[in-house]
């Protein structure tokens, strides 16, 4: 019995010191491996751009701070892919559907344009003779005229000399009939009529002031001299309209072109009674294309004896001509609802299949319009799932968490200045008409000091594009880039300053690069609504102290309205130009 707890004994203490032996290398092998594991698959990335993924430690690309290890991600998702909880989706009133393939056999085309003057009634109305204005009868644009109307009183020097000539030729006419009739075609030639000149005859009297009268009936659509002015013979004095026809002017695309030709019958529908139709056909067909917008101007004759059609109306046009009838094919389209569109690119979001809501941005390229759906050339196949209601909703929340969006094609948060009010609904004042300013954030006066240089040559580009001088606009969207270059990083002293200023940074030097490679007025406005917005976005954190104006325009940025800052209370608006000056409104007072 002795023996075998012996045997016993020495048994147990040789697994203990086995154990202790490999036991335990073998679990600092199995650590050590997983240690050395994880190692390999770190991850470094920006405490202040979370976007940013390294395989190794360094700086940041965008601030230059130190990165830090990334937790491990278990989403398993690509950049352009994010996920929103089912909770999430039924407060925004997230709505997907499932595209399929259709066929165009509406044999139609919708082209969207406006009303403008028939410049073939447009007439011009001149000084026949130089003076002063001394009584103008027309004192407003739109007012109406009618042929023979007296439209102003002038006083000519050259006038009163003819005439005096006039009555001394009359006591020599018996003598010297040529100088008689001479003088009396020289009145003639100043537009003096038959019963003018004879009044001037039997009166003996010199007329000072002389009546100009309107060749043409029409609307008054342009005012060009103001009493008292002094005008020159020939000199224009207004330009007078006659609105009883008007032309509609349509966009048609390169690509929409084949399926159109002069005769083609068209329907019109105005926004301000799209329930009324208007028949017409094409008469003509611009032989240039517009390069920067790659489109051709269709145009339409419509009768507007009525006076219903207003130039600068917005119309929509459908376009049934043979070649679209013919051309049926199998297409997919999808709701204009579920397209966003930024500059020449145009995004839809895509649903995953699976059981959790998983999003992916997709670029798409859009054909014809059809109604109220767009025909899709590329980017999507059939069965697959879109965002059709919400859409900008499931933007923000990619550009929220960092991943590829609209307004950010490479990812990353993008700030608007309109994050708290998408569409642009809410103005952010108070109840006495100042702006609100959320999460005002104190920084160095020197800080506040270079933003202030920063918003003065911001000023000069919206100057310039008010007064739709590209050249100008270019040059100051270079000082804007200098005065940018010198604001300091280091004077944000905390992370929370320093984490709304940097993608701030990043779209004003985006914005203000694009308006400074082009002359293309167009393309210069498009990239000053992400300038403004993030302009307003860093005086409403960080201040200037200055009053400013935060003024809106509702029909800018393709109906979409857009913000601009001025220190004028008086309404220039850039995006439009001289063409609308007036047309916005100011928001807010940023204190």
């Amino acid at each position: 019995m002795k023996k075998y707890i012996i045997y016993i004994g020495i048994l147990t203490a040789g697994l203990i010191l086995g154990w202790l032996l490999f036991g335990n290398s073998s679990n600092s092998e199995e650590k050590h491996n997983h240690e050395s594991s994880q190692t390999e698959n770190q991850q470094w990335t920006c405490s202040m751009h979370p976007q940013i993924m390294q395989p190794e430690p360094g700086d940041c690309p965008i601030c230059g701070m130190d990165l830090i290890p990334a937790e491990t991600s278990a989403d398993g998702l690509e950049k352009n892919e994010f996920k929103m909880s089912n909770n999430a989706l039924a407060l925004a009133n997230i709505e997907t559907t499932i595209i399929s393939n259709t066929t165009n056999s509406a044999g139609s085309l919708t082209l969207s344009g406006k009303i403008n003057e028939n410049e073939k009634t447009n007439a011009i109305q001149t000084a026949h003779f130089g003076g002063r204005i001394e009584k103008l009868f027309v004192n407003t644009t739109g007012e109406k005229v009618n042929q023979g109307q007296q439209l102003a009183l002038i006083y000519s020097p050259e006038l009163v000399t003819a005439q005096k000539e006039l009555l001394t030729a009359i006591e020599s006419k018996t003598k010297d009939l040529t100088l008689y009739k001479a003088v009396r075609n020289k009145l003639k030639l100043w537009k003096l009529s038959e019963s003018q000149i004879n009044k001037i005859e039997e009166s003996k009297a010199i007329i000072t002031n002389f009546p100009v009268y309107a060749n043409v009936s029409g609307i008054v659509t342009k005012k060009m001299v103001e009493e008292g002015n002094y005008v020159k013979e020939g000199q224009s004095l207004l330009m007078i309209s006659n609105l009883t026809t008007v032309w509609a002017d349509f966009d048609a695309y390169e690509k929409q072109l084949s399926t159109i030709k002069k005769g083609d019958d068209i329907t019109i529908t105005t926004n301000t009674n799209p329930n009324k139709e208007l028949k017409a056909k094409i008469s003509f067909i611009d032989p240039v294309l517009n390069t920067s917008t790659r489109t051709v101007v269709v145009r339409a004759e419509l009768n507007n004896r009525n006076g219903e059609l207003k130039p600068g109306m917005f119309v929509k046009g459908v376009l049934a001509s043979s070649n679209v009838k013919s051309n049926k094919k199998t297409i997919i389209s999808v709701p204009k609802s579920s397209v966003l569109w930024t500059g020449k690119r145009s995004v839809v979001y895509v649903k995953k299949q699976g059981d959790e809501p998983i999003f992916e941005l997709r670029e798409v390229t859009l054909g014809n319009e059809i109604g109220e759906h767009y025909e899709i050339l590329n980017g999507l196949s059939e069965n697959e799932e879109i965002v059709t209601n919400g859409t900008f909703t499931v933007d923000a929340a990619a550009q929220l968490q960092g991943k590829k969006s609209m307004m950010s094609p490479e990812g990353g948060i993008v700030v608007t200045g309109h994050e708290n009010h998408i569409g642009m609904q809410d103005t952010g004042n108070d109840q006495n008409g100042e702006a609100e300013v959320v999460n005002r954030i104190k920084v160095d006066s020197k800080f506040q000091d270079q933003l202030s240089n920063l918003f003065t040559s911001y000023l000069a580009i919206k100057d310039a594009l008010v007064n739709d001088n590209t050249k100008l606009t270019q040059t100051s969207a270079i000082t804007f880039i200098d005065n940018l270059e010198k604001m300091d990083m280091k004077l944000l002293k905390d992370s929370k300053s320093h984490n709304v200023w940097m993608p701030i940074l990043e779209v004003l030097k985006s914005s203000s690069n694009k308006i400074s490679s082009t002359t293309e007025i167009k393309i210069q406005r498009e990239y000053f609504v992400s300038l403004s917005n993030n302009i307003i976005k860093s005086i409403e954190t960080f201040g200037v102290n200055r009053k400013v104006l935060k003024q809106f325009c509702p029909m800018a940025n393709n109906d979409k309205g857009a913000f601009w800052l001025s220190l004028d209370e008086e309404i220039k608006n850039p995006y439009f130009g001289q063409a609308m000056l007036k047309c916005g409104s100011t928001e807010a007072t940023i204190k």
